[in-house]
């Protein structure tokens, strides 16, 4: 194979990075040479090449020799292939781009310099207690350089004439002792000692007391960072008055700091791009998502109620654009005791034969596939891995595209941000609660969890004893910046709830109660549906 020419390099270096991708030096001479069949349409071919590639369901944007030969070889079998491309044209399925959670990049704050830097070697999954220590500094450290720019808690410049009221600048816990009066100090909740309760930060730790203490909305949990405000009393615990989460950031913000670091794992996209794929997200009113929760593949109800559901939007106009499943796929626990995966197994090769009788979604629509926590799996601990191949080699006959990922996982809609999680979440965060929490402006459970895993930038604040975490990937449950969308799979009931501007829903558990939701991205509109009983 000749070496593509300098101007080649240089041309499909700059469109792939228009589109999101970075190319791998093999994978540039596979696209080079794609290209050199058409000598005559060139800009065509590598335009379909691109078009065809976001139809791909990639685990990374940065792209080797296999998965640009996979598109490749598909292009090539078809003879009218570049004839029938249409360069303009983008359909829902290639505006779709799937992130499992093992590709997000991992980001560390450097506090010197004021600027995040990418972790570039390999992430260990059984890591080692640095990587534990890492995990909580990490937490932190996001959360303190939000902080440090929201204009209450920022510090004053230079001789600024400011009231005790108004200063609002946060102390370290080292330099809290000998200080007297009000302070303001940001730490995390943890049990050092049995009953007691302290607020950690990076220079030390000091006991807390928030019996008297007045708090704002969320699940005060061990594990969650608080900005608390109160004073040291003579015998060395922090008497606290009124506490909170640290407040959010607008995403914008957030996004004009981080100077085009992908954060989220789907790719950076240029200006121009990001201007062209608003456009077309704005047009794309037809596109709908349909999520379920708890489809019990051996539980024969389920499967009857969930045939319905696909024989209704089988017959509508147009299909969904994308089908979640969420875990459990089963009704009992797939753990050591559990002896019927051969048996699951054909159950999803049914589910697979059920999505293929419907045609039309077959053909336009895509399925996507993520692990409940009693699925079965390597461990219990997040993030969750794909489910097994072995399970899913039967739908996979069926429904060739079908996506498994990892729970969590990320969505990339044209310039939209979702995350989809599949957890328990609320009934946890209700029994670890420190406490109980406040009902002045909400008591709705859904809108306590929704504010404190938007506040504290994380999927899972818990402490690990009650829900692990694999230390080196726990920003894989980070929410910063904000995303525009957050699906919380949960049996609790469904619900919907916009908070600052964030889609947050709980699509219900279709297993229990038939519960499910649709979603559409253009408007961010969520319907909260049911089969009728």
């Amino acid at each position: 194979m000749a070496a593509p020419s300098a101007a080649t390099r240089r041309k499909l270096q700059r469109k792939f990075k228009l589109r999101g991708f970075t190319l791998k030096v093999d994978a540039l001479e596979e696209a080079a040479a794609f290209l050199a069949r058409f000598p005559d349409a060139e800009d065509d071919a590598l335009d379909l090449l691109l078009d065809e590639l976001d139809k791909e369901p990639l685990q990374s944007s940065i792209l080797d020799r296999d998965a640009v030969r996979r598109v490749v070889a598909l292009l090539v079998e078809a003879d009218e292939a570049v004839d029938a491309a249409s360069p303009a044209a983008t359909s829902a399925r290639s505006a779709l781009r799937v992130v499992d959670s093992f590709v997000v990049p991992r980001f560390h704050y450097d506090p010197i310099k004021k600027v995040f830097y990418e972790h570039t070697s390999r992430l260990a999954i059984h890591g080692e207690a640095g990587d534990k220590a890492a995990l909580y500094r990490d937490r932190y450290q996001v959360l303190l350089q939000r902080l440090a720019r929201d204009i209450y808690f920022s510090k004053p410049a230079f001789d600024t004439v400011m009231t005790e009221d108004d200063n609002c600048e946060i102390t370290s816990i080292q330099s809290l002792i000998g200080c007297t009066g009000r302070r303001w100090i940001m730490g995390v909740i943890s049990q050092l000692e049995e009953r007691q309760f302290y607020l950690e930060d990076l220079t030390g730790a000091v006991p807390i007391d928030l019996s008297n203490a007045k708090i704002t909305s969320g699940f005060f949990v061990e594990n969650t960072v608080i900005v608390a405000e109160g004073e040291l009393l003579s015998n060395g615990i922090f008497q606290v008055n009124t506490c909170g989460f640290p407040p959010l950031e607008d995403r914008e913000a957030s996004l004009s700091m981080l100077m085009g670091l992908d954060f989220f794992g789907g790719g950076v996209i240029p200006t121009e791009e990001t201007v062209r794929l608003s456009t077309l997200e704005k047009k794309a009113m037809n596109d709908m998502f349909v999520i379920l929760s708890d489809v019990w593949l051996d539980n024969y109800e389920t499967m009857e109620k969930l045939g319905v559901v696909l024989d209704g939007y089988d017959s509508l106009e147009a299909v969904p654009s994308l089908f979640v499943l969420m875990g459990n796929f089963c009704s009992r626990p797939c753990n050591l005791a559990f002896n019927s995966f051969e048996e699951l197994r054909l159950q999803f090769g049914k589910l697979g034969e059920m999505i293929a009788a419907r045609s039309r979604l077959k053909e336009h629509s895509r399925f996507l596939f993520i692990p409940g926590p009693d699925d079965a799996g390597p461990s219990k601990a997040l993030p969750r891995c794909a489910l097994p191949k072995y399970l899913t080699e039967e739908l996979q006959k069926h429904i060739p595209n079908a996506i498994f990922v990892s729970n969590p996982c990320r969505v990339k809609f044209y310039t939209q941000e979702i995350v989809f999680f599949r957890q328990d979440l609320l009934y946890r965060m209700r029994r670890s609660c420190l406490i109980p929490p406040t009902t002045e402006e909400t008591s709705d459970p859904f809108e306590h969890l929704v504010a404190t895993i938007t506040h504290q930038s994380h999927l899972c604040p818990l402490p690990l004893t009650v829900q692990p975490i694999i230390w080196s990937y726990d920003h894989c449950l980070r929410l910063y910046p904000t995303p525009h969308t957050i699906v919380l799979g949960d049996k609790s009931d469904q619900k919907a709830f916009k908070y600052t501007g964030i889609t947050c829903f709980n699509p219900g558990s279709f297993a229990n109660d038939s519960t499910f939701a649709a979603y559409r991205p253009c408007t961010k509109e969520v319907e909260l549906s049911a089969l009728e009983s």
